[in-house]
């Protein structure tokens, strides 16, 4: 692949995706992406370039060179520190404040495989906080491969490196070797292929409480980040949350959330009076 080709695609990512990648990621994308021209039967990566742009396939083959490049690590219960704060802090707020409406609604943006949105149900349940109310865990992610897995809800081992062996015997259950996330907590969960950078499509989740968008960031160029970052603020509700990568911020992102100070974890939450939207 040489530099031109290398200039091409990562332009075409981002313009898809808001993904960013360096010129210098050519070695990266010639490695992932070969597969892709056997598969075709081309033979350059400019030819590659020209069927994502005017072949009449291009936009589906553009979700297989997402797949290609995007990696899709994750378990149940990451981040603990981050997940006891919403457990133990974040979740008994939203009980005392959204207690006449009795419904709370979380979304898991970049869900991957499913273990974040199940996590997050099985920890609502755990809370005892909710016991008659209406409780929706959405997750969306760019991937149409791994929300299959995700509705599918059927995991190995690999998955329960961080999970309370009392957890896995209560919300699974054990089938040829694999486990099964239990119905009562897959009733609660929904998923749904989303570009983060459709930020128009957000409206079909409804006004949110809470958004984990975790380890995505970072990933996204900055007016990416700033658009889909100003999409979610809209999308939640006063007081709502925004969880985060422990690596991830939003300085020269956006003015507009509060840095919330927890005991466990310093969080993003949109004030209870809405601010107007940042410039840049």
């Amino acid at each position: 692949m040489n530099d031109e080709e290398t200039r091409l695609l990562v332009e075409a990512i981002q313009e898809h995706c808001g993904v960013t990648l360096s010129v210098q990621s050519g070695f990266f994308l010639e490695r992932r992406l070969n597969p892709r021209l056997v598969a075709l039967g081309l033979s350059s990566y400019l030819d590659y370039y020209q069927y994502l742009r005017y072949d009449p396939a291009g936009a589906r083959e553009m979700e297989e060179l997402v797949e290609c490049i995007t990696t899709h690590e994750t378990y149940f219960f990451r981040e603990q520190y981050q997940l006891e704060a919403f457990s133990e802090e974040i979740l008994p707020d939203l009980a005392e404040r959204l207690k006449r409406s009795r419904r709370l609604t979380v979304w898991s943006a970049g869900c991957s495989t499913g273990e974040e949105v199940y996590t997050i149900a099985m920890l609502l349940l755990e809370s005892g906080l909710f016991r008659g109310w209406n409780l929706r865990v959405a997750g969306s992610d760019i991937s149409r491969k791994v929300l299959a897995t995700a509705r599918a809800a059927v995991y190995g081992q690999n998955s329960f490196r961080t999970t309370p062996p009392a957890l896995r015997r209560k919300y699974f259950v054990e089938k040829d070797g694999r486990w099964v996330v239990r119905d009562d907590v897959r009733s609660m969960c929904s998923f749904g292929q989303l570009n983060l950078i459709s930020t128009e499509r957000f409206r079909v989740l409804g006004p949110c409480d809470v958004i984990f968008c975790r380890n995505v960031l970072m990933y996204l160029s900055q007016e990416a980040r700033h658009r889909v970052v100003e999409a979610y603020y809209d999308r939640l509700t006063p007081g709502g949350y925004l969880l985060l990568g422990h690596s991830e911020s939003l300085l020269n992102v956006t003015t507009r959330f509060d840095l919330a100070t927890l005991q466990k974890d310093l969080v993003y939450r949109k004030p209870l009076t809405a601010s107007p939207p940042s410039l840049r």
